[in-house]
């Protein structure tokens, strides 16, 4: 196949091994630390050599079908990906996600450089099948799964996509106040914060929100719970208050809903610092949720597409 316009954009991360070096500045002194510790450093090594294989065996692959950008996970935010681009991400499950949200409409394959340590549900290939799934992608001739993302806009025009949730309260451990609007009905609300989920999601913070409240409800004998799910492409969001306190002016009864494309929902922030906004667990990429501040949840318009084979 002829290379042509085609590109590929390799998303990689660093190894637990290349993190210890940053920390202790040479890997003598980072095997040190971690034999001090009793811990087994070729552990480290190991993993660092599989991915680093999985890695150069994934551009060898790709340099031949298509012109390749290899780029870090730490500039995902700020990469402007091309409509025709095509994108790799080499890693573990939370890598796909964090850069799904960024895309808007370009495939994504994931690549699982490491099976026999990383189980990888959104990792649905390893390097060597890249020589038969490229082709087929710029062929157009491939299966992808859906994925519906969230939405979360300000008044000022600022805009967070998430893939997994989104997390609206503070950034330390204080009580987040602000008012909740959902479907015109309003509450003065003090929580630990308010968990925004997708479908997709539904595995993840908000799987452990509802494991606490099935336990609570078996506590207090009322029955067995079964937690809700939703598909990956499901067009509807869940939001959960976390530890909602009422008082003399605040209320706790607004605590749990569904958000469709007919639903809305938002937050205006009564704080005056610590409020923060942030999606899929990247504090680096949030936004200040403070007094004033008026912030609506919605399904977002674009959406995941995850190669599937």
């Amino acid at each position: 196949m002829d290379r042509g316009m085609n590109k590929v954009i390799i998303i990689k991360r660093r190894t637990r091994l290349e993190d210890l070096k940053k920390r202790y500045n040479t890997i003598e002194q980072a095997k040190f630390y971690i034999e001090h510790l009793g811990a087994d450093f070729t552990d480290y090594e190991l993993e660092h050599e599989n991915y680093y294989a999985s890695l150069n065996l994934v551009r060898i692959i790709a340099t031949r079908y298509a012109r390749v950008q290899e780029v870090d996970r730490d500039y995902i935010s700020s990469m402007i990906f091309g409509k025709d681009d095509v994108v790799i991400a080499v890693g573990q499950d939370g890598l796909v996600a964090n850069v799904m949200k960024y895309l808007n409409g370009q495939p994504l394959i994931g690549v699982n450089p490491d099976i026999k340590r990383w189980d990888g549900k959104l990792l649905n290939f390893e390097a060597i099948d890249m020589e038969r799934v490229l082709p087929r992608i710029f062929d157009g001739n491939f299966s992808e799964k859906h994925i519906t993302m969230a939405k979360a806009t300000t008044r000022d025009g600022q805009v967070l996509y998430a893939v997994n949730d989104i997390f609206l309260g503070v950034n330390n451990h204080t009580s987040a106040r602000y008012t909740i609007n959902y479907n015109e009905i309003c509450e003065n609300q003090s929580s630990s914060g308010v968990i925004i989920s997708t479908g997709f999601g539904m595995t993840g913070w908000h799987r452990s929100i509802m494991a606490e409240f099935a336990g609570m409800a078996k506590a207090f004998n009322l029955g067995n719970f079964k937690i809700p799910e939703y598909a990956w492409d499901s067009k509807a969001l869940t939001f959960h208050v976390r530890e909602p306190y009422p008082s003399v002016f605040t209320e706790a009864d607004l605590v749990y809903g569904t958000v469709t494309e007919k639903d809305n929902l938002s937050f205006v922030s009564n704080m005056g610092e610590n409020g923060v906004l942030f999606s899929d667990g990247i504090t680096d990429d949030a936004i200040d949720f403070t007094a004033g501040m008026e912030i609506k949840v919605a399904i977002a318009e674009r959406f995941g597409r995850l190669v599937m084979n």
